[in-house]
C-alpha cells in the first residue's frame, strides 16, 4: 500500500501545460513521426523532432518529409539515434519537454528474420534510454508505439488489450511486448506515465516503402508481379494515417492514470495499479488482403500480376483491433474506409513519384 500511494504522489507533479506542449517526437522522419509532427504544429505545440535517418528504407523519402517539417516556427530537429546513450542524455539533459513520444524503432518482422540485433539495439537498448531520459527528467507523461504484432499466436479475434499476450512469433513482437513490460516497471516504480499503442497495419500518403500497399504499387505501376502471401488469404485490419495521428494526439494529451479497481488476483494486462494503459489503435474492420489488391487496381486503373505464395515466418494470418477502451477512454474510433484511404494513398504516390 505504501508503494502505490508514493506511486499515486509521484504522478501529481507529471503534470503537463493544457496548451502549448514541448513535445519531444522521436521517429520523426518516419511515416507516422512526420503526420504526427505536423498535426502536432499546426495546433501550436513546440516540437523537437529526433531520428537517426537509418538506410532501411530509402532516406531521401524522410529527408522530404524533414523539409516539409522544416518549414513550421516551432519545430526543431536533432539527429540522433536512441540506442546512443550519451548522446539521448545529452538531448533530454538540455530540454525540458512536457511529453515523448517515442516512434523510433526499428519496424518489420521479415527483417527481423535477418537482422535480428537491429531490433535489440534499437527496441531494447534506445526504449532503456528514452525511459531514463524520462525518469531523470521527470516527463510528464511518455506515449510510446507498440505493435499488433504483439498478439503473435493468439486468434481470438478481435484482439483486446485486456488479453493475454505471451506468445510472439517474431523478434520485432517480443521486442515490442518487452517495451511494454519495461513501460510498466518504469510507471511502478517511478510513477511515469506510460501509455502504449499498439498500431494496426497503417497505410496512406509518405507511407513505408517497405509495406505491402507501397510495394504492390511501385510493382504495378512498373509492370511486375506483386506477391500475394498465404496465397491471398490474410486479414488486416488496415488504419489510415490520419486515424493514427488522431488517435495518439488524444492520448497525448490523457496522460496514464492508474486503474484503482486493478488487483493482482486477477490481473489486467492493459492497466495496472501504477499509471500505465495500453489502447489498440486499428481500423475495428478487417479487410481481405484480395480486396485491398483489387481497390488499388480501380485506384490505378491496372489490373497486378499476382504471385501465389505461402505464408513466410513470423507473419500471421489475421489481425482485428477491438478499439473499446480507447473510444470509451479519449471518445475516438478509427474509421477511414479502405477505398478513401488507398485512393489518397495513390493521389499521393504519382505526385510523389511523377
Amino acid at each position: 500500500m505504501e508503494q502505490k500511494l508514493a506511486n499515486n504522489d509521484r504522478t501529481s507533479h507529471f503534470a503537463p501545460r493544457t496548451s502549448g506542449l514541448k513535445i519531444l517526437v522521436t521517429g520523426a522522419a518516419g511515416f507516422i513521426g512526420f503526420h504526427l509532427c505536423r498535426r502536432l504544429l499546426e495546433r501550436g505545440d513546440q516540437v523537437i523532432g529526433l531520428d537517426n535517418l537509418s538506410d532501411y528504407y530509402e532516406v531521401s523519402l524522410k529527408e522530404d518529409r524533414l523539409k516539409l517539417l522544416d518549414k513550421y516556427v516551432n519545430f526543431s530537429f536533432e539527429r540522433c539515434d536512441i540506442s546512443d546513450r550519451s548522446g539521448t542524455e545529452k538531448i533530454f539533459a538540455e530540454q525540458q519537454f512536457d511529453v515523448v513520444v517515442n516512434l523510433a524503432a526499428q519496424a518489420g518482422v521479415r527483417y527481423s528474420l535477418t537482422n535480428p540485433h537491429a531490433y535489440i539495439d534499437a527496441n531494447i537498448v534506445g526504449f532503456m534510454n528514452i525511459l531514463e531520459g524520462c525518469r531523470q527528467q521527470q516527463i510528464a507523461h511518455l506515449v510510446y508505439a507498440s505493435s499488433s504484432s504483439v498478439y503473435g499466436a493468439n486468434t481470438s479475434m478481435p484482439f483486446s488489450v485486456h488479453d493475454n499476450i505471451d506468445h510472439p512469433v517474431s523478434l520485432y513482437a517480443a521486442s515490442k511486448k518487452a517495451n511494454e513490460l519495461m513501460a510498466h516497471t518504469y510507471a511502478h516504480l517511478y510513477g511515469l506515465p506510460c501509455t502504449g499503442l499498439r498500431f494496426f497495419t497503417v497505410y496512406g500518403p509518405w507511407g513505408r516503402p517497405d509495406m505491402a500497399l507501397f510495394l504492390f504499387t511501385r510493382a504495378i505501376l512498373a509492370g511486375e508481379p506483386i506477391n500475394v502471401f498465404n496465397h491471398g488469404r490474410m486479414r488486416r485490419d488496415f488504419t489510415y494515417i490520419d486515424d493514427i495521428v488522431e488517435g495518439v494526439v488524444r492520448v497525448v494529451d490523457r496522460p496514464a492514470q492508474p486503474n484503482p479497481d486493478w488487483t493482482g488476483d486477477q490481473p489486467d494486462p492493459g492497466t495496472s495499479s501504477a499509471p500505465y494503459r495500453v489502447y489498440n489503435i486499428g481500423n475495428n474492420n478487417p479487410v481481405e488482403l484480395m480486396h485491398l489488391i483489387e481497390t488499388l487496381e480501380q485506384a490505378l486503373g491496372r489490373v497486378a500480376e499476382k504471385n501465389y505464395m505461402p505464408i513466410q515466418p513470423g507473419d500471421v494470418p489475421a489481425t482485428w483491433a477491438n478499439v473499446d477502451d480507447l473510444s470509451a477512454d479519449v471518445g475516438f474510433r478509427p474509421e477511414t474506409p479502405i477505398e478513401v484511404g488507398v485512393q489518397k494513398f495513390v493521389d499521393w504516390y504519382l505526385e510523389y513519384y511523377s
